[in-house]
């Protein structure tokens, strides 16, 4: 089942680059206390994530940061490495990128696609939510996988 608004985060452990390489964060150590907006999307360097999607909160991040949010995070079934090098090669500094390299987010939270048909494997659907200590206030996820209206910065902003 998809998570809902009003749902606590399941309790995963994310990868993440740290100073001295990559680092294990769970949920609670991530999200426990803070509100953050959390962007989902199928994988790093793909058109309409690298194109679309990631560029709209690079860009309206001191507005959201403005709004009371403590952190934008971005998570895709993609390793520590290729989230590293993709937040350098989109000028993402501020912002937290969470590998789920097995998709274990995704499938946790319904949020996971077939993408197999395209050679991608598992991935994450599409999507943004504002997570408070845990639990998801907004929910905006994309019923087409290449669209980014509903789950971009400005729609977001819109309603935080």
């Amino acid at each position: 089942m998809t998570i809902q608004v009003g749902d606590h985060l399941p309790q995963v452990t994310f990868r993440v680059n740290g100073p001295e390489g990559p680092e294990a964060k769970t949920t609670d150590d991530l999200f426990k206390g803070r509100r953050v907006v959390l962007v989902g999307v199928p994988g790093a360097f793909t058109p309409s994530c690298h194109r679309n999607h990631l560029p709209g909160f690079v860009a309206h991040k001191d507005e959201i940061l403005s709004r009371g949010v403590d952190a934008i995070a971005v998570t895709s079934v993609n390793d520590v490495f290729v989230l590293n090098a993709w937040k350098k090669e989109s000028s993402a500094e501020g912002i937290e990128f969470l590998a789920d390299g097995n998709a274990e987010f995704a499938k946790a939270t319904g949020l996971d696609m077939d993408g197999t048909g395209f050679g991608l494997g598992p991935r994450s659907k599409r999507y943004s939510m504002l997570v408070d200590d845990g639990v998801v206030r907004v929910l905006h996820l994309e019923e087409v996988p290449v669209k980014t209206e509903i789950s971009g910065a400005e729609a977001l902003l819109k309603v935080i």
